[in-house]
């Protein structure tokens, strides 16, 4: 069984693959003050609790934006699995090529989302993925990553919009029934539901004048069920494109060191 790991900011999602089948996963919050020992035994539990034994996973493969959780999951691997994992980083095959001034500066979830789709839907076409931040990737049809757009994520902009004002509240992420609130609620709701929704709406229309009108839209991340209906022109959600994108890596670098 391979076990895939993407470290976020906010999230770390993990999965376990039974041939190439995706048979579980989880979400756990990112703390970058947990030693080795405290994200093994909880990570420990909860692969227990789904009846998957620990000697049953015999590879591992990580893609991580928080470079300290790196060095502590590839230590987690090694300690408690007995496994050296695949980091994705430079030099790791993906199976996309990298058009970008600074190709070691896309964060490694990013070519990974990017790999997943090019072999899951094909080019073009244009990732969303709605986290921490909302990012926008292109693909084109030569299985070429020609780069994207990063704008802040809809809960760092409520978070900063209750922590930076002296009255207004957190509120609930769904859409109220009118664009025009009428009391404080509605009114942040429709700000950040509806505002999204079109900032999301007019990159894509951006992003297919340069890609092409044939780009599939592709939506990831956490809010993605959450504004798919807003938005209205993603061709599919895929919450687990990340770590069907780390088992697609992983299982290109196997082979490739078997050929």
């Amino acid at each position: 069984m391979l076990l895939a790991i993407d470290v976020g900011n906010t999230n770390i999602s993990v999965g376990i693959f039974k041939s190439k089948d995706l048979i579980c996963t989880w979400r756990i919050s990112t703390d970058v003050s947990k030693t080795t020992d405290e994200y093994a035994t909880l990570l420990q539990q909860i692969i227990l609790n789904s009846g998957i034994k620990l000697t049953d996973i015999n590879q591992a493969c990580i893609c991580s934006v928080v470079p300290p959780i790196t060095a502590t999951f590839d230590q987690l691997c090694q300690k408690y699995l007995k496994i050296n994992p695949l980091i994705v980083g430079s030099g790791t095959k993906t199976g996309i090529k990298v058009i970008y001034d600074r190709p070691q500066d896309v964060g490694a979830d990013r070519i990974v989302d990017a790999a997943a789709a090019n072999f899951i839907y094909g080019g073009p076409c244009i990732i969303v993925d709605l986290g921490t931040a909302t990012v926008f990737d292109a693909i084109n049809a030569s299985n070429e990553y020609l780069g994207g757009a990063i704008a802040p994520g809809m809960i760092v902009s409520a978070n900063s919009l209750y922590n930076s004002t002296s009255q207004l509240k957190r509120v609930e992420l769904h859409a109220p029934e009118f664009a025009i609130g009428k009391n404080t609620t509605s009114s942040i709701q429709s700000g950040l539901m509806f505002g999204y929704a079109d900032l999301i709406k007019g990159m894509i229309k951006r992003f297919k004048k340069e890609l092409g009108n044939d780009a599939k839209v592709i939506a990831t991340g956490g809010l993605a069920n959450i504004l798919e209906k807003e938005v209205g022109i993603i061709d599919d959600v895929n919450i687990d494109l990340t770590l069907k994108g780390l088992e697609i890596i992983f299982q290109l670098n196997i082979e490739g060191e078997h050929s």
